[in-house]
């Protein structure tokens, strides 16, 4: 019995590399293509990318033009939302302290500068504090918490993290703080006891929301909290009420460069935080987008190629807070300090990073000589700074397309390190079961789903190490683990990725 062969697009059958090359649409695509052509006077080349990512005709407009006014939910659909509204409109109301502990990367400075802004104007008193990546690590911790309560406040906002800190956030609780977290990462089961915890990923919320960064979860919150400001008469007492449309340049920067998916409700926080950036009212961003060498109308591309970077180069190798600082700042000479200190910072990341991407590249090269089928990479250096493994991780995965961990040895007898994996395996899974005897750091993040699959946002893949994931699975992991634990983690990883790493690479055209 023969069997059939792909059927070949434009009649090329294999890329410059070698790797099969088919048309993505099967007959009912192409019929979809067709129709959508017909129907909505599209060019062909669009409604076959339209019909590539499912968009049925009735759709195509809402998907290309897509309007907050269609598409925005009311935020009480999301589990928890009116209980974390009302705290956070009787902070307001009373000239609370409030704590907002945010994650060093994009969307953790965006999520902190949206809600601490909005808290500003809204009367209470807000402090960011972001966590340094090498000494804090991920997520709340119970001495940063005491810090905070020290200072006086009495509401602990956790954004972009929180979800999986049960122990640092019932320390809070003993200390006398409400929490309220705002998320978007996998859920466990069992979830931290807080006054609220909003996120479209934990397992019990129906909203169909889990797509969102922790930027849209923390505007939505927005929304609600103005909401519940306004009935209780508080927005009239002060004069007037903010336009929360003004913030959809911090969302949109979120969305894009924490790499969710862009379909519903994100494609309109893009379409309308991109046309508030074009506006230039934003210190920070306009400074940053100067120092970017931005000459134009911004792009979707730029916030993930050109500003995000700039931004995560703080959390990576400088001062973490700096990312919300620049955001949340009113001042166009400190707003120029931190957008040129941001930029340094991005240069000396991209240096270090490609000197242990060399070593990185050498050391796979050695392993596979031997063993070309080898499921998964592990690579690692004394050399390497921590804030950049992640990276060197995503350079091993698609220069090998296979599953791939970057370690950092500390000298001490451990290591940090990063994982990225490739389509179908999920890598937040495999992690914690070859770890469990070490001390994970960050096991799972949220999913990347569909993220492959962009470009309208994304600059082409070589240019930017890319985050692939199939369905809602995870494709990133963040770990500490002890040198005398390395070879043993790398015999589970391949034990449980052999099929993965044997499966061949297909570039589909889209």
């Amino acid at each position: 019995m023969s069997l059939m062969l792909p059927r070949a697009f434009l009649g090329v059958t294999r890329s410059v590399l070698g790797r099969p090359w088919r048309d993505r649409l099967d007959i009912a695509g192409l019929g979809r293509a067709e129709m959508l052509s017909q129907q909505q006077g599209l060019p062909d080349i669009l409604a076959r990318l339209l019909a590539a990512r499912g968009v049925e005709p009735a759709e195509a407009m809402r998907f290309l033009e897509p309007k907050l006014r269609d598409l925005l939910p009311d935020p009480a659909v999301l589990a928890d939302m009116q209980p974390a509204a009302a705290r956070l409109a009787r902070a307001a109301m009373q000239g609370e302290r409030v704590a907002i502990f945010g994650d060093y990367d994009v969307d953790g400075a965006c999520s902190s500068a949206l809600l601490a802004g909005f808290l500003s104007q809204a009367g209470a008193r807000p402090r960011i504090h972001i966590p340094d990546r090498l000494i804090e690590g991920y997520g709340p911790n119970s001495e940063a918490i005491r810090m905070l309560a020290g200072e006086g406040a009495t509401l602990l906002v956790t954004v972009d993290c929180g979800t999986t800190s049960e122990e640092p956030l019932a320390e809070a609780r003993r200390l006398g703080l409400d929490v309220v977290v705002l998320d978007h990462h996998q859920a466990p089961e069992r979830l931290p006891e807080v006054e609220a915890l909003v996120n479209p990923n934990r397992q019990d919320d129906l909203s169909g929301l889990g797509h969102l960064c922790a930027a849209g979860v923390v505007f939505l919150a927005l929304v609600a909290t103005s909401r519940e400001l306004r009935r209780q008469g508080h927005w009239a007492a002060r004069g007037g009420e903010p336009d929360l449309l003004l913030a959809l340049d911090l969302v949109a920067l979120a969305t894009v460069a924490d790499v969710v998916p862009l379909r519903g409700l994100n494609r309109a926080f893009v379409r309308q935080g991109l046309a508030m950036m074009r506006s230039r009212a934003r210190p920070g961003l306009a400074a940053l987008m100067d120092v970017s060498g931005l000459d134009g109308p911004i792009q979707p591309w730029h916030l993930g190629y050109l500003l995000g970077p700039r931004i995560n180069a703080g959390g990576r190798i400088g001062d973490a807070a700096l990312g919300a600082r620049l955001l949340l700042t009113d001042d166009e000479v400190e707003a120029r300090g931190i957008a040129a200190e941001l930029n340094r910072l991005n240069q000396e990341r991209q240096e270090i990073e490609r000197l242990a991407v060399l070593e990185a590249v050498s050391q796979a090269e050695h392993e596979l000589a031997g063993a070309s089928e080898m499921p998964v990479l592990l690579a690692g250096s004394a050399d390497w700074h921590p804030g950049i493994v992640g990276l060197v991780a995503a350079r091993l995965k698609e220069r090998f397309r296979r599953p791939a961990f970057a370690l950092a040895l500390n000298g001490e007898g451990g290591a940090t390190g990063s994982g990225r994996s490739v389509a179908g395996v999920d890598l937040g899974r495999a992690v914690p079961s070859p770890c469990a005897s070490s001390t994970p750091h960050r096991s799972s993040l949220a999913p990347r789903s569909d993220a492959g699959r962009r470009r309208s946002a994304r600059a082409p893949p070589r240019d930017r190490p890319g985050h692939s994931a199939s369905g809602r699975l995870s494709s990133l992991a963040a770990l500490r683990l002890r040198n005398s634990r390395q070879s043993d983690f790398r015999r589970r990883l391949e034990v449980t990725w052999a099929p993965a790493g044997r499966r061949s690479s297909v570039i589909f055209w889209s």
